[in-house]
This record gives C-alpha cells, structure tokens and sequence, in this order.
C-alpha cells in the first residue's frame, strides 16, 4: 500500500470483463480505462423497487480488511414502506415512511447492479454530496454494473 493510495469505489460493467472476474478476484485496476474511480469511503447507494416502486437505500463504508485490502462495509439500510419482496427484517426500526435497520448480511466482493432500460438508474450519493444517478459516474450498456472497494495508488 502506498502513502499516495486513495480509498474509493471502482464501477466497471460487468460484460466489458472476463467471465467471473467479480467471483475469483480479479477485477481490475483503477489504472484499467474500463474502470471509473470515484474517491469516496462514505456513500449510499439507492434505487427504486422496480414493481412495487418503494425506495430502498444502503449505506456503505470502504475500508481496509486485516489483510490491509479495500473492502465494503453495510452499515444500515433505509426502505421507504413495504411490499412484495421489500419486507423490512423484524429489528427494523420504523421512522416515518422509513423502515431502518443494520444489516447483518455483509458484501462479499463486488455488488452486482442491474441496470436495466427499463426501469429508473440506481442513485449513488457520496457522503456530504447531492445523489446522482450511477449513469453520470458510468453509463449503463442495460445489463450488470459491478461496484466494489478499491484504491487508487500514486495519486499526489
């Protein structure tokens, strides 16, 4: 790890990689023109239920394993109301329109994010900043975007 090395998120789509490269570990270097870096290690990532069109938010945090390697974190999760396959877990706590909750489940490697024409684009709302939709950071191709923790190395 070097002193310049930057903490962040690494979108790339998931069809522009060779097959399983999420599931084995190898995914590409920032450095890769295929992958766009956004330097931040507090985020929420957002969509809208496709069907029952209820907003689901998660808050993540990019930090190091033991190993000293960037990885994410789930730290608490949002949904805006109930519905078919949208059931907040029984320690949710409700606030207004929000069930919220902490996850037990946490990632193992990349998200992987449909990104379909035909349903609104994910939102991603780095920590102190407005959300955008994922499209301004990386542009859809309608299938999978993967999303995982990486760093940036010699940035000054």
């Amino acid at each position: 790890m070097s002193a310049a090395a930057v903490l962040g998120v690494c979108l790339a789509l998931a069809a522009g990689l060779p097959p399983g490269a999420d599931a084995d570990g190898a995914l590409p270097a920032t450095s890769d023109a295929r992958v766009r870096f956004v330097p931040q290690t507090r985020f929420t990532l957002a969509w809208m239920h496709s069907i029952e069109k209820i907003r689901w938010e998660e808050d993540y945090q990019v930090q190091r394993d033991g190993a000293g390697r960037p990885h994410l974190r789930l730290t608490r999760a949002r949904i805006q109301g109930t519905g078919a396959g949208m059931e907040p877990p029984p320690d949710a706590v409700h606030h207004g329109a929000w069930y919220d909750y902490v996850p037990a489940d946490q990632p193992q490697g990349a998200l992987r994010l449909t990104r379909s024409p035909y349903t609104a684009d994910f939102d991603l709302c780095p920590a102190g900043q407005p959300c955008r939709p994922m499209g301004a950071w990386l542009p859809s191709d309608g299938d999978i975007t993967l999303l995982w923790a990486c760093e940036e190395t010699g940035v000054s």
